[in-house]
């Protein structure tokens, strides 16, 4: 995985709730056997229309908004339990997904793809969702050792908690094989001392 510090991106405004897994990657794009490609398909029934001409009225097929920051409505990706829509969205290019609330295993299916759920107050998001929608230039910064999220060039800032182990992987690019393999020389002294008892 990509080591992950500090990211300052503009930001995709998607003000919709309960956006389920199903909507982030339908389920009749589940049949490929790797990772690449779901992007294409992300959100694909709100961004296609039925001809598979794109719909122009769906935020994310809007010129003026651009970059690798997600804001979405609260309780997101809800639903079924599938990996493939963490997989679809960092396809699509997204690194951070902003909300007032993930569902667990999405969230733990993001962490562990190197997808960074960032969970706001319900005020915040408010206020992120109407600033970048009326100002789409605005950039927003990320910054995963301090756990914050602001505007950049203002006071506007929340914090975020997030589980210190997968903190620390996706400070350090791991995946939870890399972060044992990490562990490797205190592994073996510790069994180096136990097996001399």
């Amino acid at each position: 995985m990509e080591k992950f510090t500090t990211l300052q991106s503009k930001a995709i405004p998607l003000a919709i709730e309960n956006i389920d897994t199903d909507q982030i990657i339908p389920a009749r794009f589940l049949k490929a056997t790797d990772r690449n490609g779901f992007g294409d398909n992300v959100f694909r029934d709100w961004r296609f229309n039925e001809d598979n001409s794109k719909n122009e009225d769906f935020t994310l097929n809007n010129p003026k908004y651009s970059g690798s920051i997600l804001v979405a409505g609260d309780n997101f990706g809800c639903g079924s339990s599938r990996e493939h829509a963490a997989w679809a969205l960092s396809d699509y290019g997204f690194k951070v997904i902003v909300s007032s609330f993930f569902a667990d295993i999405f969230k733990g299916n993001a962490l562990n793809n190197g997808l960074l759920p960032v969970q706001v107050s319900p005020e915040f998001l408010k206020v992120l969702l109407a600033e970048i929608t009326e100002k789409p230039e605005i950039k927003l910064e990320v910054n995963l050792e301090h756990q914050t999220i602001s505007v950049v060039d203002t006071s506007f800032k929340d914090a975020f908690e997030i589980d210190p182990y997968k903190k620390t992987c996706l400070i350090n690019g791991y995946d939870d094989i890399d972060y044992l393999l990490s562990k490797k020389t205190e592994i073996e002294a510790f069994e180096a001392k136990n097996l001399t008892k």
